[in-house]
C-alpha cells in the first residue's frame, strides 16, 4: 500500500479509522512504531481492531498531512515520553523492576520486564527504559542524576 493511498481520520470522535482507497476501510486502527529504538519516526504498523497487522509505512511523513495530523495524535497519546529527574525508588521482584519517579511530567510509577531487552543505553550515561505498556523513560544523562538515583541505576543495571 503506498502511503497516499491511506487516510487515517477520527470517526466517530475518539476512534482512528483507516480507509484505503476505494477498497477498504478499517473501523478501528492503532498505529505502533515498528523499531521504535533503532528506527525513530520510521517504519510505523498499522494494526487493525485485532491487534494483527494491515501494513508498514516505512517513511510515515509521505502520509497524507490530516492522516499524519490523526497519526501523531495517537501517537502521542500511546507513548508517554518523560524525562525521569530523580528515582525516588526501584526494586526487582520476579524479573520485573518496580519503580518510582519524579518526571518532567510529574511522578510516575512503573514497571519494567526483562531489563536486557528493556533498559537501553544509547552512550555511557544515556539510558533509555520501556515499561510494559510502552512508555519511555528517558535519562539523559545518569551521572547528572543524585547519588540516590544513580545508586538504584547502578544496583539494578
Amino acid at each position: 500500500m503506498k502511503p497516499s493511498e491511506l487516510k487515517l481520520f477520527y470517526e466517530p470522535k475518539e476512534r482512528l479509522r483507516l480507509t484505503v482507497g476505494e477498497e477498504r476501510s478499517y473501523i478501528s486502527v492503532k498505529p505502533v512504531w515498528a523499531a521504535p529504538l533503532s528506527h525513530p519516526n520510521a517504519y510505523l504498523a498499522l494494526m487493525n481492531g485485532k491487534g494483527e497487522e494491515i501494513t508498514v509505512v516505512q517513511n510515515p511523513q509521505e502520509l497524507p498531512s490530516d492522516s499524519w495530523t490523526a497519526v501523531e495524535r495517537e501517537l502521542r497519546q500511546r507513548y508517554l515520553t518523560a524525562t525521569v529527574r530523580t528515582i525516588l525508588h526501584a526494586r526487582q521482584e520476579y524479573g520485573a523492576t518496580y519503580w518510582t519517579v519524579a518526571t518532567d511530567r510529574g511522578q510516575r510509577d512503573f514497571v519494567t520486564q526483562s531489563l536486557q531487552e528493556n533498559a537501553q543505553w544509547f552512550s555511557e550515561t544515556h539510558l533509555l527504559l520501556l515499561d510494559v505498556d510502552g512508555n519511555r523513560f528517558e535519562i539523559p544523562d545518569v551521572a547528572a542524576l543524585d547519588a540516590r538515583s544513580q545508586a538504584y541505576i547502578t544496583a539494578i543495571l
